[in-house]
């Protein structure tokens, strides 16, 4: 049975939940959207969580912003809350099934990952010094595994 989280903004206008089958926090995103958004740290870390389940509540204060990607709108939608600007989740119509908190977001403790990815290192910013541990991937694009087989090939996946 998948695992419950909740998740809340700083203001605490906005509180959420949603089961997730993949809770481990371990990618670390370094491209200029999420790094600016809601990347404090040079990063920002999603987790995935099963968008049928996610329940809200505040959800006027909610607003959502579409990150321009070569002068287009793209197609993630980035959710957050209007009051304080806490970064909250991505949902993305090409996912439907799916909703990406960020992990920052989540109030219920996560366990720890094994270990890290760092993705889209091209787009770092020059100051970040990746932390890069023992077992960690790093890709300057996309990494080859999807956020649930990363999990299933690691015995991760919490049914």
């Amino acid at each position: 049975m998948p695992i419950r989280l909740e998740g809340s903004c700083r203001c605490g206008a906005v509180s959420f939940s949603f089961d997730s089958h993949t809770p481990y926090p371990y990618q670390r995103c370094y491209c200029s959207i999420c790094r600016k958004s809601a990347g404090g740290g040079g990063y920002a870390i999603n987790i995935m969580g099963v968008a049928d389940t996610l329940k809200v509540q505040g959800r006027r204060a909610i607003r959502v912003w579409h990150a321009q990607i070569d002068g287009v709108p793209g197609s993630a939608a980035r959710h957050f809350c209007r009051h304080c600007g806490a970064p909250l989740w991505v949902s993305d119509e090409s996912w439907p099934d799916l909703v990406h908190p960020f992990a920052s977001a989540i109030d219920t403790p996560l366990p720890t990952p094994p270990a890290t990815v760092h993705l889209l290192l091209r787009d770092k910013a020059s100051w970040v010094e990746p932390q890069i541990g023992p077992g960690d991937s790093c890709y300057d694009g996309y990494p080859e595994l999807s956020i649930e087989d990363w999990h299933k090939r690691r015995n991760l996946w919490i049914e």
